[in-house]
């Protein structure tokens, strides 16, 4: 399994909300991309970078940090938040940028989701964030009807490279993962699935580890940024 380190931009810094309100924000580092190369120097072999003002805009936002961080780090990197059309998939793909995921659009337009997988294989993500396992857009500033593993399974023939799966609920609030939604979820799609929201310390990594889920990686922010998990420690127990 993978570690994916969590680098939140909003007004160019480092953050961290807790359970999306961007009303209640942590500044980590107001120098992402030194963040980012202080995770690749520590052994990530990935890092995974949230636009959240782009979120809710619907475009990108916080672009000069984000080329700011790929300048800086020679490892992959994928980024969600307000890509909602092909010329902003091509943009960033072009820049660098490994995979990009897609969240809003992957309930409000699926086929984009499916035209750009075909265009970039490899290279698209589906961000399914959710409530009570109903899908939210918009930054999570919206709710749907949409359930989560419908919406996983209706891309299972498109070519995604990945499913990001975020439990709100645990986002930020150090309260552990949702182990069960997330394993659930990953034994019942043939796309690898990646865990998010929640994971607050070493117990928690090994619990997804072994959940007995074929989970491509763990995504971690907040509890990497306080010391709670000591970042290669956990690469290691991942791998193992």
């Amino acid at each position: 399994m993978i570690l994916y380190p969590a680098i939140d931009l909003k007004d160019g810094q480092c953050v961290r909300l807790l359970k999306g309100d961007m009303d209640k924000t942590t500044v980590f580092n107001d120098n992402p991309s030194a963040q980012a190369r202080a995770f690749q120097d520590a052994g990530c072999e990935w890092i995974h970078l949230v636009d959240l003002n782009g979120a809710f805009a619907g475009q990108p936002v916080n672009g000069a940090a984000v080329e700011e961080i790929l300048a800086e780090i020679t490892v992959p990197a994928q980024l969600g938040g307000g890509i909602r059309d092909m010329n902003t998939i091509e943009n960033w793909l072009s820049r660098g940028l490994a995979r990009v995921i897609l969240g809003t659009v992957a309930v409000e337009n699926p086929s984009l989701v499916r035209e750009a997988a075909r265009a970039f294989p490899g290279q698209i993500a589906v961000g399914i964030d959710a409530r009570k396992g109903r899908v939210a857009t918009k930054g999570w500033a919206e709710e749907t009807d949409v359930d989560v593993t419908d919406l996983a399974r209706s891309f299972e023939d498109a070519g995604v490279a990945a499913i990001i799966y975020t439990d709100i609920d645990r986002d930020g609030a150090m309260q552990g993962p949702n182990v069960e939604a997330t394993a659930a979820l990953a034994n019942a799609v043939n796309i690898p699935v990646i865990a998010s929201g929640g994971v607050s310390s070493m117990d928690d990594l090994q619990a997804l580890r072994d959940c007995g889920a074929p989970l491509n990686g763990v995504i971690s922010g907040r509890a990497l940024y306080d010391g709670r998990i000591e970042l290669a420690a956990a690469v290691e127990l991942l791998k193992g």
